[in-house]
């Protein structure tokens, strides 16, 4: 055999195997999309609130009587909405519950037999899985874009300021018009709700993983909001002195939360917080942070004392204030 020909054999079975993976691959991106792509959207928001013109952005079916998820961002302050679905069908929309804090809402749209998907399990994500985004960026609706979940446990801020726990990063391509649309593995399960891409960065793509993303649905279903608890403080957060750590025993702790205003008849306000007051720990777990004080106000904090433990000038304090559900947003 000339030595040409030896040289080329290891090659074209290099190749043969390469195909075989792309196959495989190609197999696994094809099987979700089929699953989950009569069940994506597309939203367009025909008169709005406050813009002069509507937008548009994608959402995915949870239940056949037309439950639809999408983004916050998407629909908030849309007085009328329509929604096409992959068979071509258009049907009008409404809002059942809309949280900016999360980026997600929950519409009904007037269908009775809309096909559905499922919510996946983003705890057992791994790094390197594959990611498949399916949505309408820029009005071309149903398409598909895959890549691998490049991250997990990232934090990101929502419209509102309160930053969000818990993000997939992806890069699979996520362009304007995506927002609202599910990311999903191989077996066609929803891991994510595609919200947000960084400009000019290349392949760097944000989703709010399902396991936030089914329990706000849930609760905007059942009770059309979020509740969270309000102190009524306004704050920042405060780069402790190392004088004030050793002098109030502090340990290891770096920050605190100042509190720069406190609402006129606010919880706190009728607790005695003031301005100035350095917030260190709650319930005795340290708060070092807004994002801190923020994640200890959940649900469950409404209508209980919380033991706050704050400096004040030359003395450390432990005060007991209840939070109340915090006020709804107005817009």
């Amino acid at each position: 055999m000339p030595l040409d020909d030896l040289r080329l054999a290891p090659k074209a079975h290099d190749a043969t195997d390469d195909a075989t993976l792309l196959d495989a691959y190609s197999a696994a991106v094809a099987s979700a999309v089929a699953r989950v792509a009569p069940a994506v959207a597309h939203v367009s928001v025909l008169e709005h609130r406050e813009r002069t013109q509507g937008g548009s952005g994608s959402g995915f079916f949870i239940a056949p009587d037309g439950v639809l998820v999408t983004n916050s961002h998407v629909a908030s302050g849309a007085r009328s909405l329509e929604v096409t679905l992959a068979d071509g069908r258009t049907a009008p929309a409404h809002i059942v519950g809309d949280d900016p804090d999360s980026d997600l809402a929950v519409l009904k749209v007037g269908v009775h037999d809309a096909p559905v998907v499922r919510f996946g399990d983003s705890e057992r994500l791994r790094v390197g899985q594959i990611a498949i985004a399916i949505g309408s960026p820029y009005g071309f609706q149903h398409s598909v874009t895959a890549g691998i979940v490049s991250a997990l446990g990232r934090s990101m801020r929502a419209k509102t300021g309160r930053l969000l726990d818990n993000v997939l990063q992806t890069d699979a391509a996520l362009n304007p018009g995506n927002s609202g649309g599910p990311l999903v593995n191989t077996s066609g399960d929803v891991v994510g709700v595609n919200t947000a891409v960084i400009l000019p960065a290349q392949g760097i793509c944000f989703a709010i993983a399902s396991a936030t993303a089914e329990r706000v649905a849930t609760q905007l279903i059942t009770t059309g909001r979020i509740r969270r608890g309000w102190l009524g403080v306004g704050g920042m957060t405060y780069r402790l002195p190392r004088r004030y750590v050793l002098y109030f025993g502090l340990g290891d702790a770096r920050s605190a939360v100042r509190v720069e205003s406190v609402e006129a008849g606010s919880p706190a306000a009728r607790a005695g917080v003031e301005a100035g007051d350095l917030i260190v720990a709650i319930d005795e777990r340290a708060v070092g942070t807004v994002d801190a004080l923020q994640a200890a106000l959940t649900e469950d904090a409404i209508g209980r004392p919380l033991a706050l433990r704050l400096i004040r000038r030359d003395r450390m304090l432990t005060i007991d204030a209840t939070p109340v559900e915090r006020p709804a947003r107005r817009g």
